[in-house]
């Protein structure tokens, strides 16, 4: 087995949503700087950042109760919401700059508008989302939005949702017109077609297997170069770990002290994919519901329209369950191998915590087709099994770790960015909302290792996030304008009219 050494500047692991935005913002603030990126796979975006294995909702807490809960007085906590919001308006800002400068040609390969919605039944969940539309609608990042507890009103929104329905439970929804289908997969490709423009080094079926630090201080990467069957050894000043779930297992093998007393929970997925263009035809917007008692987050029911490879698509998930792999290409025996001494005490604290979490998941993995047939039937009462095929989702690997509130062995329930003190390592862990907060987390992951050239670079970050720096919640005018433009450059303005 041959060697070849390398160096570079920057070195990306994982050939994700994450790296490729990562990537395209330091090649847009440091031309020069030379970036190695180096993926397992044969292709980009064929993990988590895949078409098939995410929502493609852009996250923008439009319709996504989980992110508004109620407090113990009874009013509804909106602070979630608005930063998940506030973080998607930089996305966009971030796309929509790239649309103009002809980095990307056409917007419609990965991103269209489509009406986001809640719905909820029972008297306790309406007049729980009653008090949610009137706390969301009085602000400025939630204009718009509107709400029906009417049958008739329904009927237009979503009629196949309300077809067939003989429930006399009270039914309400509310209806945001400022929702996307993101496709991250799409997305993922155009940014890595981008960057091999720009000359960034892209190495596909190179798995890394260890980083070391150097004596200099910089970072040693052990790649398995699969196709030739060599090792090689590349050493770089700065390394993003954007691995998805391979992600937690890499960070540790750096060895820093922020690694320690984290843990991984892997939670699989599955959709079920319509395969009748009618009932596909009759549903234009992604309906969101409420979590079932147990839930994780992740595992909120929603009926998607989605637009894959430009073809109108309806989704129905997730359903959740577990595999002990970090990766849907990972190994069974990933789970067990992130168990280290400086986390074991964190992970048994969390399985003892969690044990309602795990019956949940085993639930949902002995889940026969018929069952999951009737948890669709409460969004579309006249489905039927024949219409419907089911495709394996992606894996996500919650993070486990100790907090002040939640104690030892807290499982988190979201998207964070672990970094190394002197800024020279990061890494990506967790999941939703993941990739829609893409541009937010890597400008996270730029002011953290990049302290000393923030000023330098803060006009052309300006230049491509107008609102960098500025919180839109607090700037309606600022706000509105952004929310203009970049729904003109990204072509979100035109509505598809509802089936009626």
């Amino acid at each position: 087995m041959s060697i070849k050494q390398g160096k570079t500047d920057v070195i990306l692991i994982g050939a994700g949503i994450m790296s490729a935005t990562l990537g395209t913002m330091l090649k847009e603030l440091a031309p020069d700087w030379e970036i190695t990126v180096y993926e397992k796979l044969a292709k980009p975006g064929e993990e988590s950042s895949n078409e098939w294995n995410n929502a493609g909702t852009g996250h923008s807490a439009l319709c996504e109760l989980n992110y508004t809960p109620e407090k113990p007085d009874g009013s509804i906590d909106i602070t979630k919401a608005v930063n998940v919001n506030e973080q998607f308006q930089l996305s966009r800002q971030f796309w929509s700059y790239l649309v103009s400068k002809g980095l990307i040609h056409n917007p419609q390969d990965f991103i269209r508008p489509i009406p986001h919605m809640s719905l909820v039944e029972g008297e306790a969940n309406v007049a729980f989302l009653k008090k949610r539309f009137k706390a969301l609608s009085a602000h400025p990042l939630f204009e718009g939005m509107t709400f029906s507890d009417d049958p008739e009103q329904l009927k237009e929104w979503i009629p196949l949702v309300m077809e067939g329905r003989t429930s006399n439970e009270p039914i309400a929804a509310t209806k945001s017109d400022a929702g996307t289908d993101v496709n991250f997969g799409a997305l993922t490709r155009i940014l890595f077609d981008h960057l091999e423009r720009q000359d960034v080094e892209i190495n596909y079926k190179h798995a890394v297997q260890d980083i070391q630090r150097t004596p200099e201080g910089n970072w040693e990467v052990k790649v398995h170069d699969i196709e030739h069957n060599r090792i090689e050894y590349h050493t770089a000043k700065f390394i993003f770990i954007g691995a998805g779930g391979g992600s937690l297992p890499l960070l540790q093998k750096t060895g820093i002290p922020e690694s320690k007393h984290i843990g991984g929970f892997p939670v699989s997925g599955l959709f079920m994919v319509c395969n009748n263009p009618e009932v596909i035809n009759r549903h234009h917007a992604k309906v969101y519901g409420k979590a079932k008692v147990g839930a994780p987050p992740m595992s909120v029911p929603h009926l998607d329209t989605r637009y894959i490879d430009h073809k109108k698509c309806l989704l129905f998930g997730p359903f959740a369950g577990f595999s002990p792999k970090f990766l849907k290409t990972g190994s069974n025996l990933d789970l067990i191998g992130s168990v280290k001494p400086n986390n074991v005490v964190t992970m048994l604290a969390s399985g003892a915590k969690n044990v309602p979490l795990v019956k949940y998941l085993i639930g949902q993995l002995l889940l026969s087709d018929e069952k999951r047939l009737e948890t669709l039937q409460e969004f579309i009462p006249d489905a039927r099994l024949e219409d419907w095929d089911v495709v394996v989702a992606g894996q996500r690997v919650q993070v486990i770790k100790d907090t002040e509130a939640g104690g030892k062995g807290t499982l988190q329930f979201g998207t964070e960015v672990v970094t190394a003190a002197d800024g020279s390592v990061a890494a990506l862990l967790g999941a939703s909302p993941g990739a829609s907060t893409a541009v937010h987390v890597m400008l996270e992951v730029i002011e953290k290792c990049f302290p000393d050239r923030k000023n330098a670079w803060a006009p052309k970050i300006k230049e491509m996030i107008p609102s960098y720096g500025v919180r839109l919640a607090e700037n309606p005018e600022l706000l509105h304008q952004i929310h203009a433009e970049t729904a003109e450059t990204l072509g979100l303005t035109e509505k598809e009219p509802a089936y009626r």
